[in-house]
C-alpha cells in the first residue's frame, strides 16, 4: 500500500485534470489507439516510482491521460510480462493505479496464437474466459483487505455487457469477432505441437502469455473489464509454421484499425 500510495501521488503531482473514467492497455502492434485521444499529459513509466519498466522493444512505457469522444481516459501504452522477469506484483500494480486514480472500466488487448482451426490470421476475439498456466497469481501473500476480497469470485471475469457491445459494434462495423477462450502461458517461447494439443484439448482457442493477471486484479478490485484477442500466428499442431515476432507484430498492426474503430465505439457508447 505505501508503493501504491507513493506511486499515486507522483502521478498526481503531474496530472492535475479530472479523474479518469476508462483505462486501457494497449497490447503488441496494437498502439493505433493512441491517435483516437485528445492526449492532455503524458507520463514517463521510469519517472513513477516503483512503476516496472517494459522491456519489450514494441511496447513504449508511458501513462497517457486525455478524451476519446468526451470520455476521461488513460492509457497504458506498455504493458508488463511474466517472460520479462517481474512479479506477479509487479505486473497488475500499474493495474491498480488506475483502479485508484478513479477509473471503472478496463480495456485490455493482445496478440495471441489462433488453435481454434475456425480462426484466422488478424480475426479478432471477445474473450469470454480464460485459463490460467501461469506458474501463480497476483493474490498470493497477504491479502490487501482496503482494495478487494481474500477469495474473489471469477464465475465471470470479463464483462458480459461490455461483450455484447462490443459483438453488436463489430455486426455493425461488418468485422468479423469471434468470442472464445484465451490461455495465459509463461513465455517467452512460443508451444510445441503437443502442447497446443493438449491447450486445445483443455478448452482454450487462443494462446498468450499477458491480460490474465491483470485480469484477476480487475475482479480482486471490482472493476469491469473487456478484453480482445488479435490472432496473429495458427497454431495448428498438425500442419504447424515457424513462426516470428516480426511476423506477429506484422499482422497485429495490419488489424489495429479494425480494433481501434471497435474500441473507440465501445468507449464513447459505454455507459461506466
Amino acid at each position: 500500500m505505501n508503493k501504491l500510495t507513493e506511486a499515486l501521488e507522483y502521478i498526481r503531482q503531474q496530472w492535475h485534470g479530472p479523474d479518469p473514467e476508462v483505462g486501457i492497455v494497449l497490447g503488441t502492434g496494437l498502439g493505433g489507439l493512441v491517435g483516437e485521444i485528445e492526449v492532455e499529459k503524458e507520463i514517463a513509466y521510469n519517472f513513477i516510482p516503483h512503476f516496472p519498466i517494459s522491456t519489450v522493444e514494441s511496447h513504449f512505457g508511458k501513462l497517457i491521460f486525455g478524451r476519446i469522444g468526451g470520455k476521461r481516459v488513460v492509457a497504458m501504452q506498455g504493458r508488463f510480462h511474466l517472460y520479462e522477469g517481474y512479479s506477479m506484483e509487479q505486473i497488475t500494480f500499474p493495474i491498480r493505479i488506475l483502479k485508484l486514480l478513479g477509473i471503472r472500466t478496463l480495456y485490455i488487448s493482445n496478440a495471441a496464437g489462433g488453435m481454434n482451426l475456425g480462426y484466422q490470421k488478424g480475426d479478432l476475439m471477445v474473450i469470454d474466459d480464460h485459463i490460467n498456466l501461469q506458474v501463480s497469481s497476483p493474490l498470493v501473500g497477504p491479502n490487501l483487505s482496503d482494495l478487494g476480497p481474500r477469495f474473489p469470485d471469477m464465475s465471470c471475469p470479463y464483462s458480459p455487457r461490455l461483450n455484447a457491445l462490443a459483438l453488436k459494434i463489430a455486426q455493425e462495423e461488418g468485422i468479423t469477432l469471434r468470442k472464445g477462450v484465451y490461455v495465459a502461458v509463461m513465455g517467452p517461447n512460443l508451444e510445441t505441437r503437443a502442447e497446443y494439443r493438449f491447450l486445445r484439448m483443455i478448452g482454450a482457442d487462443v494462446v498468450g502469455m499477458s491480460t490474465v493477471p491483470e485480469v484477476i486484479v480487475c475482479n480482486h478490485m471490482g472493476l469491469e473489464c473487456f478484453a480482445i484477442s488479435v490472432v496473429t500466428d495458427l497454431c495448428d499442431p498438425d500442419h504447424l509454421e515457424v513462426a516470428s515476432v516480426e511476423d506477429i507484430i506484422a499482422v497485429a498492426m495490419k488489424s489495429e484499425p479494425k480494433l481501434t474503430r471497435i474500441l473507440s465505439r465501445m468507449i464513447r457508447e459505454e455507459n461506466s
